[in-house]
C-alpha cells in the first residue's frame, strides 16, 4: 500500500488515509487501496470493527484535482464514481462489521460522505465538513445526497449542498451529522477506545443490527418488522447470544467471540 498504512489492534482493522500532502485526497491508486483493504478486512474473520482516519491536518479533501486535471492520469468522471468511490460506499454499507470514522481535520467533498457513510463518526473539535461541489460546478456524490437529509433533514442538507458552507465539529455533532466531536487531545483515544469496544462486542448482532438500519432506509413498517423478526431468530441462533445470556445469569462480564 502507498497512498493508505493498514494496520491490526485488537481485532479492529485500521485504515490510514496517507496523502498528506495533499490533505488525503483520493487518486485512483489511492481508491484502489482502501477497496483492497476494505476487503481484506471483511474476509478476516478475526478483525471485528474497523476504523478509517487520516495522517496530517486532513481526513480527506476529496478528490485530487491535479489527477483530472492531468489529461494522462484523469480517468474521466464515469470511472472515478463506479470504479472508486461508489465501490468504497457500497463497502462500507455491506461489510456486516462495525466501521468508525475518525475525522481528524477536514472532510470535503467524497471525504465528507465517505465518513458520512460510515457506523459512527467521531470528529476532532479541529474537524470540519463540507459539501464542496458546488463551488467548482458539481454535484455531491458519493451518497451524500443519499445520507446527508437522512441525517440532518432536508433544508438543512439542501442548503449545505447548494451554499458549500463548512461545519465545524461542533455544529455536526449538534445538527446529528455525526456521533459526536471531541477534544483535539482526547480524539486519538477516543477513536481506538470506541473501535476496541466494538471488536469486542457480538460482531454477528451488530453486522445484522447493520443490516436492519440499511433497509429501514427503503422499508415500510410491515417490512421492517418482518426483517427485525428474521433476523432476530438468526442473531437468537449465535453462540455470542448464548454467551450474554449465560454472562448475564453468572453475572460476570460476557466473552463474545463474533460467532
Amino acid at each position: 500500500m502507498e497512498f493508505i498504512q493498514v494496520e491490526v489492534n485488537q481485532g479492529v482493522g485500521i485504515i490510514r488515509l496517507n496523502r498528506p500532502d495533499v490533505f488525503n485526497s483520493f487518486n485512483r491508486q489511492m481508491a484502489f487501496e482502501c477497496q483492497a483493504a476494505l476487503d481484506q478486512f471483511a474476509a478476516d474473520n478475526t478483525i471485528r470493527a474497523i476504523l478509517i482516519t487520516g495522517n496530517g491536518k486532513a481526513f480527506c479533501a476529496g478528490q485530487d484535482l491535479k489527477e483530472v486535471t492531468t489529461p494522462e492520469l484523469n480517468p474521466g468522471f464515469l470511472s472515478i464514481l463506479e470504479d472508486h468511490y461508489n465501490p468504497i460506499i457500497q463497502r462500507i454499507r455491506t461489510i456486516e462489521k462495525p466501521i468508525v470514522a475518525g475525522v481528524n481535520g477536514v472532510a470535503a467533498g467524497a471525504g465528507a460522505n465517505i465518513a458520512l457513510a460510515c457506523d459512527i463518526v467521531i470528529a476532532s473539535e479541529n474537524a470540519s465538513f463540507i459539501q464542496a461541489f458546488s463551488k467548482i460546478g458539481l454535484v455531491p456524490d458519493s451518497a451524500g445526497t443519499f445520507f446527508l437529509p437522512r441525517l440532518i433533514g432536508f433544508q438543512k442538507a439542501s442548503a449545505l449542498c447548494m451554499l458549500g458552507e463548512k461545519v465545524s465539529a461542533a455544529d455536526a455533532d449538534k445538527m446529528g451529522m455525526i456521533y459526536k466531536a471531541v477534544s483535539a487531545d482526547t480524539f486519538e483515544a477516543e477513536i481506538h477506545k470506541t473501535a476496541l469496544a466494538l471488536a469486542e462486542m457480538p460482531t454477528k448482532a451488530l453486522g445484522l443490527t447493520k443490516r436492519l438500519l440499511n433497509q429501514s432506509l427503503t422499508n415500510n413498517l410491515e417490512q421492517q418488522l418482518q426483517l427485525e423478526s428474521d433476523l432476530q431468530i438468526q442473531a437468537s441462533s449465535s453462540g455470542d447470544y448464548k454467551e450474554g445470556v449465560a454472562a448475564f445469569v453468572e453475572k460476570r462480564k460476557p466473552v463474545f467471540k463474533g460467532e
